[in-house]
């Protein structure tokens, strides 16, 4: 078969700048090994305060989440009674959040003292006292929907919200977030032993 003269220019054409890009290609990412870009890379002011506050405001939409997707399940079910595979799964999900929850907070309190020292850490035994009324509170809103029974359900959706705050105040109150600077917002109640936290270095 032959090839036009013209066919083949294009051909070499587009061979050349496929090669040219190749070649051109693997030098791009050896400027991301400069000197300049090497020093972007050093640790944040603050960094490990602000990691330690993001866990705990990671630690409050775990619980959330799969909390009011549950709630919001209960309210769409006809009479508020959800299918037994339903509740079962949204219940495991919010299981496995307050677990992650009191865990996180058990680790705090350990980390900040030696058994027989609890009265150290108030926030993170809050956040478990907060995360284990929270559980006893889903578990009693899952068994009113299986029942079927509305009057219950309704009673235990509130007390399930209202256990949801609870735990989300506890993490706010902790000690591990800053106060809020809004202006408007009134000023939060602190807890005994408890101080927001510091103001991190200025960049």
């Amino acid at each position: 078969m032959r090839i036009s003269r013209k066919a083949g220019l294009v051909a070499s054409t587009t061979l050349c700048g496929a090669l040219a890009l190749g070649v051109a290609g693997p030098a791009g990412p050896a400027f991301s090994d400069s000197p300049a870009h090497s020093a972007s890379a050093a640790p944040l002011p603050g960094a490990d305060a602000l990691t330690k506050q993001n866990t705990a405001l990671s630690g409050a939409g775990a619980v959330l989440q799969p909390v009011t997707d549950l709630v919001a399940g209960v309210l769409k079910a006809p009479d508020g009674k959800l299918p037994k595979d339903e509740a079962t799964k949204q219940a495991a999900d919010v299981k496995k959040a307050l677990d992650g929850l009191a865990a996180d907070a058990k680790a705090a309190t350990d980390k900040a003292g030696a058994p027989g020292t609890r009265a150290q850490a108030p926030g993170p035994d809050l956040v478990a006292k907060a995360a284990a009324d929270l559980q006893t509170k889903v578990d009693a809103l899952v068994k009113a929907s299986a029942a079927g029974d509305a009057k219950a359900t309704a009673a235990a959706l509130q007390a399930t919200l209202t256990g949801t705050v609870n735990v989300v105040v506890a993490i706010v109150l902790g000690g591990d977030l800053p106060a809020p600077d809004l202006k408007g917002l009134p000023k939060l109640p602190t807890l005994p032993g408890v101080s927001p936290a510091e103001t991190l270095p200025s960049l």
